[in-house]
């Protein structure tokens, strides 16, 4: 016996408001997370907020002094680039559950997620921070060449 129109009704509109539900306390959580990373060679350390941007920048012991301004900002590229990589992931991960359609009501698709609202408009995808990240850290060291 199939379930009445109104009863499948029912519960699509309740896995939708669960869906709904996630997806805000999903959003919620991201917008208070941040990355804190520090550069592989410890000069610096960066802060990275939810969308990617950079919220936080420390020189760490001193050593900036001693660096040229290419190293230096080498390592904050670095550091804010591998940030940024790991915000990416944390969001991701965060909303991957959500993308699924529901098991008990299958005529609802996944959730859709406004990336451009998470993200503000950055392209965190890992290949997208591979090419912009190292572009601008070729064109400084060719800077202190000249």
């Amino acid at each position: 016996m199939t379930e009445s129109i109104e009863k499948r009704f029912a519960d699509a509109r309740k896995e939708l408001e669960k869906a709904e539900a996630a997806v805000a306390k999903a959003e919620a959580e991201l917008r208070a997370s941040t990355v804190v990373l520090r550069s592989r060679d410890r000069a610096v350390e960066v802060t990275v907020g939810p969308q990617g941007e950079l919220a936080g920048l420390r020189f760490l012991d001193d050593r900036y002094r001693t660096m040229h301004a290419s190293q230096l900002a080498a390592s904050v590229l670095e550091a804010a680039g591998e940030a940024r990589a790991q915000m990416s992931r944390r969001v991701m991960e965060t909303f991957q559950p959500l993308l699924a359609g529901s098991p008990a009501v299958p005529e609802i698709a996944g959730t859709q997620i406004d990336w451009e609202n998470i993200f503000g408009g950055i392209d965190l995808r890992p290949e997208a921070k591979a090419s912009g990240g190292d572009r601008l850290r070729d064109e400084i060291n060719e800077g202190e060449e000249d």
